[in-house]
């Protein structure tokens, strides 16, 4: 594998369309509020895209830093990690981190003056903290003694920025205010996007119970595991019709319900698996459907 392939591999790249879907639901919601100008025509949108893309290249590459140097991936069923099959060295990596980071700020401090200027300083310094947060949140996530993914604290940081900060932050860029009614959209990708973390830990359960890594599942054990992961998706797909009823104008704003299925079929699965390793290929199914409701929902809401 050349140097280009294995930082590409520690990308993660499928790991992107999910990162962006609350992104997608906040930035649509907030410019149809503000203009009827689409979403996706807006440099607002496009630097909250490769901002979010940052940090999650960066959580991907401080994953498979802060797991290889500890062991944990070892023998992780899965795709290969990088530091775990020496391809790039934990300095390598490093370094990697460190650049991801600081463009990721740089780029996250030109959407910040875009969307607010010089006149909302207090604002534009709440924004900048958020970012700093989310960088330490995604480094933090296996890196270090007191990593928040080894002691089973993984979901809520995945539930809390993919799913509350991703769509209510992006829908504030564009408006300068808060929709609570937006907490039940935020929640639906919030909960899809914490089950494809529960997915994944359900996966690799034995071999982070071997490697002292406590995920959630761990905790809870493959039976309560399944039932949690149900409640994800089937909470999140209330909150989500919910929305829509409540916001209702024309039967079109419900095509959303076509990516529902994969997710009901995923449920299905999930409640007859016996083998954890089977379940790797639901990781896709599942991140992509939740890309396809993002998509669906912006669209015609």
């Amino acid at each position: 594998m050349t140097k280009i392939k294995a930082w590409v591999a520690a990308a993660r790249l499928r790991t992107l369309p999910l990162s962006v879907s609350g992104i997608i639901v906040g930035c649509a919601i907030g410019e149809s509020v503000k203009s009827p100008v689409r979403f996706w025509e807006t440099l607002i949108f496009w630097l909250a895209i490769l901002v979010t893309i940052g940090f999650q290249v960066l959580s991907n590459f401080a994953n498979d830093y802060g797991d290889g140097i500890r062991g944990t991936d070892a023998k992780r069923e899965g795709e290969k990690r990088m530091v775990a099959s020496g391809i790039i060295s934990p300095k390598q990596m490093k370094i990697g981190m460190i650049i991801t980071g600081i463009i990721t700020f740089f780029i996250a401090t030109i959407l910040i003056f875009m969307a607010f200027g010089n006149e909302n300083f207090i604002i534009s310094f709440i924004f900048f903290n958020l970012t700093i947060v989310s960088i330490i949140a995604a480094v933090k996530y296996t890196v270090g003694k007191k990593a928040y993914g080894y002691s089973g604290l993984g979901d809520v940081f995945v539930f809390l920025f993919f799913g509350l900060l991703s769509v209510l932050g992006s829908y504030y860029l564009f408006t300068h205010t808060l929709n609570w009614l937006l907490l039940l959209p935020a929640t639906a990708i919030g909960c899809f996007s914490t089950a494809v973390l529960n997915l994944n830990n359900m996966r690799d359960i034995e071999n982070d119970a071997a490697a002292k890594k406590h995920t959630l599942v761990v905790k809870l054990g493959s039976i309560r595991a399944k039932k949690y992961h149900v409640f994800l998706l089937l909470f999140g797909m209330l909150c989500a019709v919910i929305y829509t009823v409540i916001n209702f104008t024309e039967p079109l704003q419900f095509v959303y319900l076509i990516a529902f299925i994969p997710f009901l079929l995923n449920i299905k699965t999930v409640l007859k698996n016996k083998s954890p390793m089977l379940l790797d290929s639901e990781l896709k199914k599942v991140a992509l459907s939740t890309f396809l409701f993002a998509i669906l929902f912006s669209i015609f809401m």
